[in-house]
């Protein structure tokens, strides 16, 4: 099938739009495995992304499932009628245009058939009090347990998950929130934070500057504090010129690049930067090379996440990545001993790792500080 770039639908709804003609029709029968998400993207002439969320919507919908490490196959089609309430699972996402927890989701859709479990997933929409309402709908429609991604308030807990929690109804934040009452899993992002700025130090940056998130924002607050504690053990100064925030919550490329902009006509700036996560770590990136700057040799960068983008970074990023696997695995994990009646720990804090590419490696032109050992 040819993708229709004119046509209002979406680009993953044809994809969905075809792959249910082709198993209509035959072409696809129960058991057949499908292509590969790299293979699709090829075909389709789109995004990975792009098929993720196709071939996820399928999966959710009961079109097709998936195997860990053998790949994706087509369902019974008596299946796909099945009851939401027969062993579903609910997912609250209130931003789908974050890629990663769309990355989370496609990990956990992926094996919660392991667990006997299919999911149902809910988009917020970028609306707070969209996302209390879903999560009280699934608890009503009378799923196993939910699973919850609250991307627009700020690493708090909603009203709606306290209630899941008093009622002693099974359900895991897999956002970062600092209430060790509730269960979570997540990510170690103070150590995230360290690793990164620890590699621009060894890299030669002797000067190391932050992009931080909106002030006030927890997420953001633990970040920073793996930035200062880096800073204290190599013993390097902390400039607090060379600290910059974000304006607006959810705007991180936008605010990336604001912030590019006013670092490009700095006469003094940071000779390399930590960056909050990987959005605003590329719109930091465009603005800087618009301005005729070079990464890294005029400034080195790293951000955070390891996600995916449909246009590649002007320089390909080193990053930190957060297990996102891992993190599904964990929160299946979770939902279910609570689900079961078993004991489990409310958090889970699963290692970062630091991804090494062009925008700061040690092939560049700064030299590692004699003090850095």
């Amino acid at each position: 099938m040819a993708i229709d770039y004119t046509s209002k639908m979406p680009l993953y709804r044809q994809i969905i739009e075809d792959i249910k003609r082709r198993i209509g029709a035959g072409h696809l029968k129960t058991g057949d495995q499908i292509a590969s998400n790299a293979e699709l993207a090829r075909v389709y002439d789109v995004s990975m992304i792009t098929v993720k969320k196709a071939i996820a919507d399928l999966i959710k919908d009961g079109y097709l499932y998936g195997r860990v490490g053998r790949g994706t196959f087509v369902a019974d089609p008596a299946q796909f009628a099945m009851p939401a309430s027969a062993g579903n699972l609910g997912f609250v996402l209130t931003n789908f245009s974050n890629p990663f927890f769309t990355g989370v989701l496609h990990h956990i859709e992926s094996r919660a058939l392991d667990f006997g479990y299919r999911l149902l997933v809910s988009y917020a929409g970028n609306n707070i009090e969209k996302e209390e309402d879903q999560i009280r709908h699934f608890k009503d429609l009378g799923v196993k347990g939910v699973i919850v991604a609250s991307t627009e308030q700020p690493n708090q807990v909603p009203d709606a998950v306290f209630e899941l929690h008093q009622a002693g109804f099974p359900y895991v934040m897999i956002s970062y929130v600092e209430d060790p009452s509730i269960y979570y899993v997540g990510t170690d992002h103070e150590q995230g934070a360290y690793l990164a700025t620890e590699y621009l130090i060894q890299c030669g940056c002797r000067q190391p500057g932050i992009l931080c998130a909106e002030p006030g924002n927890p997420l953001g607050k633990l970040r920073r504090k793996g930035f200062m504690k880096a800073l204290k053990s190599y013993h390097v100064a902390f400039r607090p010129e060379f600290e910059f925030h974000f304006e607006v919550c959810g705007m991180d490329f936008q605010s990336g690049y604001r912030i590019g902009r006013h670092f490009s006509g700095l006469k003094q700036r940071p000779d390399g930067v930590f960056a909050f996560n990987d959005h605003s770590a590329v719109g930091f990136e465009r603005a800087l090379t618009e301005s005729g700057l070079r990464i890294p040799q005029d400034a080195a960068l790293v951000g955070f996440d390891d996600v995916e983008f449909d246009v590649p970074p002007p320089v390909s990023l080193t990053t930190v990545r957060q297990p996102a696997e891992e993190i599904a695995l964990q929160a299946l994990i979770i939902l279910n001993h609570q689900i079961e009646g078993h004991a489990t720990p409310l958090r889970k804090i699963l290692k970062p790792r630091l991804v090494v590419r062009d925008s700061c490696n040690k092939m560049s032109n700064h030299h590692i500080p004699e003090d850095s050992d």
